[in-house]
């Protein structure tokens, strides 16, 4: 005999076209939060959130976080959309985060498809900027409850949502809005479920009991009052580009081990618990380095791989503003040079004291150089992480709902 779940599946599967335009039509919003000429399209894509739900019969809040300050233009920071759906005494209340804004894509990235247009591969996958991180997801929950109303469905639960447009941006302005609303729109939360995760693999869903945080930090060299040309003053001055490549290099070395003394103090000791996480997970190096079109894995090791994708910090350089970067040549001497790079935490590292880490030592190697262009470190976020037990029994519940629907037991990871 069906049950009411068994006609709710039903209709899922009968809209899946349907739900295929929806995302098609999300993901051609280009609501990328770190480029100033799109922060119409970000506030547009909340805008979109909100008014769907609030259709739907949701309770919505638009909350504005203030101002920011990107690359000396001030705009308006993306509006949180707070959400509640249902409000039953006699139901678990769930309160899911999830972001709408994306990061940049270009065809030049690698794409081989407009990134802002989805497309269908012919294995079956939906690619485009966002259809996994993290419009899809968040989408996931929209679909679910129109669903439900359309089956004629009561919610199982009573669903708080809070949705952002800063996440690929350090999620700036989300604090302050989180304590504020703390004993106020977030009270009465019992479960609260972050959709914002991957796979392993490409057959068994993931259950996630663990994020890493990021600190993020621009390490400035200045020297001359303005750009030089290299066959005038080649030589002649300290360069700032050649100061900063230097101390980048100084940061981490080829095997992906980080050389800021006193950085793995803080870490976390392994426990049983966690070593038994580690078996009978989807994932393989011959899979992952199909993915990356490339065998590029630094370790010997499943195991070791995934350790230091989940449980050890990690330091990666994302790029040098400032620089000659267009295609072509030119001989120029950069008067000021700021490089990019990030440090992925982990249980128990504290952003301040790996920030006090970092700054100390880059002044440090900066010192030995002996040169007189001026160098500073600026920490321009530090998000913490997040860990919690794979045995607590939101993830026991979790795992039997994930098994109903896909007919397998999830992996329990780490990001």
């Amino acid at each position: 005999m069906a049950t009411a779940v068994d006609k709710y599946f039903e209709l899922v599967d009968q809209h899946q076209k349907e739900f295929i335009e929806t995302l098609r039509e999300v993901v051609a919003i280009p609501s990328v939060s770190s480029d100033a000429s799109r922060r119409g399209e970000v506030v547009r894509m909340g805008e979109w959130l909100q008014a769907r739900w609030e259709a739907l019969g949701a309770t919505c809040k638009r909350v504005d976080p203030g101002k920011q300050d990107l690359h000396g233009v001030e705009l308006d920071l993306p509006p949180v959309i707070l959400g509640q759906y249902g409000n039953d005494a006699n139901k678990k209340t769930v309160l899911v985060y999830g972001h709408y804004d994306v990061q940049p894509a270009l065809l030049e990235d690698g794409w081989d498809t407009d990134p802002f247009t989805l497309v269908e591969t012919a294995d079956g996958r939906l690619v485009g900027r966002g259809s996994t991180d993290d419009k899809g997801p968040v989408l996931g929950w929209l679909l679910c409850a129109e669903t439900h109303k359309q089956a004629g469905l009561e919610f199982p639960v009573n669903l708080k949502f809070c949705f952002e447009g800063m996440e690929e941006s350090g999620s700036e302005g989300l604090d302050d809005i989180i304590v504020a609303e703390a004993d106020k729109w977030f009270k009465g939360t019992d479960v609260v479920c972050i959709s914002d995760n991957y796979w392993l693999g490409t057959s068994k869903p993931c259950l996630t009991h663990g994020l890493r945080g990021v600190s993020y930090f621009h390490l400035q060299v200045e020297g001359p009052g303005a750009d030089l040309h290299s066959g005038v003053f080649g030589g002649t001055v300290h360069e700032p580009m050649v100061d900063l490549v230097h101390l980048l290099s100084t940061l981490v070395d080829p095997n992906g081990r980080i050389k800021v003394p006193g950085i793995y103090d803080q870490v976390m000791a392994e426990t049983e618990e966690e070593e038994r996480s580690y078996e009978g997970l989807e994932f393989s190096h011959k899979a992952l380095s199909g993915d990356l079109k490339r065998d590029v894995i630094i370790h010997s090791d499943e195991r070791t791989t995934l350790k230091h994708r989940w449980r050890f910090p990690t330091l990666s350089i994302h790029g040098v503003e400032g620089a000659f970067y267009a295609p072509g040549d030119k001989t120029v001497i950069p008067a000021r040079v700021r490089g990019k790079f990030s440090l992925r935490t982990v249980p128990n590292m504290e952003p301040a004291r790996v920030a006090e880490l970092v700054t100390n030592y880059l002044n440090a190697e900066f010192a030995k150089l002996g040169s007189k262009n001026v160098m500073k470190v600026i920490e321009t976020h530090g998000g913490r992480w997040w860990y919690s037990s794979p045995n607590h029994p939101n993830f026991v519940a979790a795992a039997r709902a994930t098994e109903r629907v896909y007919g397998v037991t999830p992996d329990l990871t780490r990001e």
